[in-house]
């Protein structure tokens, strides 16, 4: 029996594809241009913006539809709890299903998120991304990614929706826990880290939201994007390049916003002649959930859903999500009818084919059946989640050292997240996400509280709690219990913060936006009467975004920030709070002084700064990059002036010594001043950095390989250069405490840059 060209792994994808593709109808070829989402929830609570509009009186019957094939299965363990080795079982029935219903017996590409972890019941809850800025420590979250890949592999998925590329511009809105940080080098090497772990581990990493999604007016979740050029090119897109370049991403979903008018979702500059000829990208471009039929329903650029489907695929994109609504009957009406060039359907099917190659599924010896045991939360999960939670935990403040607590102290835990297991979790963990629709069913992971932690790390401390309100209601019946414990202990611990959501239903998460930086409810006043009591009160704070401190600057004994720092957070907070774990977390957003003034990001040209024209200072009260230890450290560098041409290099060497009595990490960080340019620069902004764990008495040598191209940007005729002239590098503990500085002058011609250009500012510790 001969085998046919598209079955024979020795030819290349090409040409299998070219073969399979030839033989396919129009109908087969369609069938592989959207997923299937297979018990959806058409109530109002979904976990999908408009998901019950969209799912309502469109179920399809699932057995006609895998006649002609299935491009990807949604969600098979994220949609409702399931046992994962049940859940394996039944996912490889479906792939034997679709596999046995098509005439070429090629199964779906299954899809999961994965933002903070594998989201299916019983997998590990990671620190949120916003957790992992603040390690900065890439080849840490790299760690933890091949590890979600390989749950994912284990449990026969295919592609994982993540990492988040989205550079905060307004943390008021609600997803500013899934993103990174406020500055596209840190988003970019950490975002970058994770997709080379999750592709290591044989999964498609998705790159989202491309592109401006974080930059919405008003900090509302999907409002229109009016950034410039130059916010595009400079901010909003250079993470996602990283992130192809370096890590080897192999699928972009497109964003839900329009910038300037022209919804991500139709825009072929942007998912076409940037992404594919510009920037050489091959693998998939995906719809987010239900982006495509937004173009008629929502963003109303399309009259009907055939006209949505042409303007998508003729814009690049090459899969509907999550289920079937426009690229099923009405583009095939449309191509029949000629509305669609064929030709449209045979470019991303030939791009979905290829891919499902390259994962095997084409192979005639494939095969869906779980590989082994499966274990979504194994004690290395759970030590790697752990490590992650204590890297990524920020002192933000310790004037009278009050911290490390004494080990027989009397404290008293106050506040509404210190005894909640889910304060830990951002919105996109399986007990945030998915298992508040499931009261019946319990969590299937363990998450110490801070409560509980602190208890089991400090058993000889006389611990007594009270809750003092809620963390969004604004009643103050508890208040008086509250500040009765306080008034009793000989430190106050007082826990506070977000309650994960989506769409209204937290304080921060998905569609959960604030106009201002306020602590949610009453927390704020909370606070107040436990200051008052004169007992040092130390504030932790469990959030998905920063909130305003200033009103209570120079009143509390310590401030500790964690942003969702998962499973392992309360265990990591003890431990900070204990001193077991020296504190080593930087800022991946600044801590803004007053609630209002937004929005306001640390990248800021001269005139975004405090000055006389204005009577508001959105000067912040904590600037990206700080954080405090327990110990000391001292610098020494041989920062110079020096001359370099504008295709030139320089190495800037710094030493840390350890001066204190305890082991502790330092990250050295590497910021560019320009002076003088053809349009306003930041101030300030991030190329390098370097964390360094030392002993006590050790020493560390960070050399950082500087490069022209790294003090680029995009001029008035929207070409990305290098000019000559004056510019610093500074060496500081944050973007405001600079400790060294070298003056380089550029010499020679204006340089324009094409996306060979270098990314990375290298650094060698030695």
């Amino acid at each position: 029996m001969t085998t046919a060209p598209w079955r024979d792994p020795a030819l290349p994808a090409a040409a299998r594809v070219d073969d399979l593709l030839a033989r396919m109808t129009l109908e087969e070829k369609t069938a592989q241009l959207y997923g299937v989402w297979v018990g959806a929830a058409t109530d109002g609570d979904g976990v999908a913006p408009h998901q019950h509009d969209m799912t309502v009186g469109s179920a399809e019957d699932f057995a006609e539809l895998i006649t002609h094939g299935l491009g990807q299965l949604t969600r098979s363990y994220g949609t409702a709890p399931v046992d994962p080795a049940l859940g394996a079982q039944a996912l490889a029935r479906a792939q034997r299903r679709i596999a046995d219903a098509g005439r070429f017996g090629i199964p779906a590409v299954a899809h999961e998120e994965c933002l903070a972890g594998f989201t299916a019941w019983g997998a590990t809850a990671y620190p949120v991304p916003l957790a992992w800025g603040a390690t900065f420590d890439p080849p840490l979250v790299e760690e933890m990614a091949r590890h979600i890949g390989r749950d994912l592999r284990t449990a026969g998925v295919h592609q994982g929706l993540a990492p988040v590329l989205d550079v905060v511009r307004d943390p008021r809105w609600g997803r500013v826990e899934e993103t990174i940080g406020e500055d596209p080098y840190l988003v970019g090497t950490v975002g970058a880290a994770y997709v080379r772990g999750l592709e290591s581990a044989g999964i498609v990493a998705t790159l989202k939201h491309f592109a401006g999604y974080a930059s919405s007016a008003g900090a509302r979740n999907q409002a229109p994007v009016r950034a410039g050029v130059r916010e595009l090119a400079d901010v909003i897109l250079p993470p996602f390049e990283m992130a192809l370049r370096e890590g080897g991403a192999r699928s972009v979903m497109a964003a839900y916003n329009e910038t300037d008018g022209v919804p991500a979702s139709a825009d072929p500059a942007l998912l076409t002649e940037l992404l594919r000829r510009d920037w050489g990208f091959t693998g998939t471009v995906v719809a987010d959930y239900f982006g495509i039929a937004f173009l008629e329903t929502l963003h109303r650029v399309a009259g009907s859903p055939a006209e949505a489907a042409h303007a998508a695929l003729a814009a690049g994109i090459d899969v509907e999500l999550p289920t079937v609504k426009c690229y099923g009957r009405p583009l095939l009406e449309a191509v029949r009818e000629g509305r669609v060039p064929e030709e449209l359907v045979d470019r991303a099917t030939r791009r979905v084919l290829l891919q499902k190659c390259e994962l095997g599924l084409l192979d005639a010896d494939w095969d869906p059946e779980p590989k082994g045991p499966i274990d979504l939360d194994s004690t290395a999960n759970r030590a790697l989640a752990r490590r992650l939670a204590e890297e990524s935990v920020v002192l933000l403040d310790n004037p009278d050292g009050v911290l490390p607590l004494a080990p027989d102290a009397r404290i008293a835990v106050v506040g509404p997240r210190a005894a909640d297991a889910l304060a830990m979790l951002g919105c996109y963990s399986f007990p945030s996400h998915v298992l508040t629709h499931h009261p019946e069913v319990p969590m299937g992971i363990e998450i110490p509280p801070v409560l509980q932690a602190l208890r089991d790390e400090l058993p000889d401390a006389k611990v007594t709690f009270a809750e003092g309100c809620d963390t969004s209601d604004p009643d103050t019946s508890g208040f008086e219990e509250a500040v009765a414990r306080a008034s009793e202990a000989d430190v106050c611990v007082a826990v506070l913060g977000d309650r994960a959501g989506l769409f209204g239903r937290g304080t921060s998460g998905e569609g959960c936006d604030v106009t201002d930086l306020r602590l949610p409810g009453v927390q704020g006043e909370l606070l107040d009467q436990l200051i008052a009591t004169g007992v040092p009160v130390v504030l932790v704070l469990l959030t998905g975004r920063p909130y305003a401190l200033g009103r209570w600057h120079g009143r509390l004994g310590a401030v500790v920030q964690a942003f969702f720092p998962g499973e392992e957070g309360g265990p990591a907070v003890a431990g900070v709070l204990s001193g077991r774990v020296n504190p080593s977390g930087r800022l991946p957003v600044s801590v803004p002084h007053v609630p209002g003034g937004q929005p306001w990001t640390y990248l800021q040209p001269p005139l975004g700064l405090a000055g006389e024209v204005s009577n508001l200072d959105p000067t912040p009260l904590y600037a990206f990059g700080h954080g405090r230890s327990y110990t000391t450290f001292a610098w020494e560098s041989d920062a110079a002036e020096a001359e370099i041409g504008t295709d030139g290099s320089y190495e800037m060497t710094v030493t840390v010594r350890n001066t204190g009595d305890r082991a502790g990490a330092e990250v050295v960080q590497l910021y560019l001043h320009d002076p003088v340019a053809s349009v306003t620069r930041p101030d300030v902004r991030l190329i390098g950095y370097q964390r360094l764990e030392l002993a006590p008495g050790e020493s560390g040598r960070v050399s950082f390989r500087f490069h022209a191209d790294l003090s680029a940007f995009t001029d008035r005729s929207h070409h990305r250069v290098v000019e000559p002239g004056v510019l610093e590098l500074r060496l500081g503990v944050s973007s405001a405490e600079v400790l060294h500085t070298a003056r380089l002058t550029l010499t020679g011609p204006v340089r324009v840059l094409g996306p060979d250009r270098r990314l990375r500012c290298e650094a060698v510790v030695s």
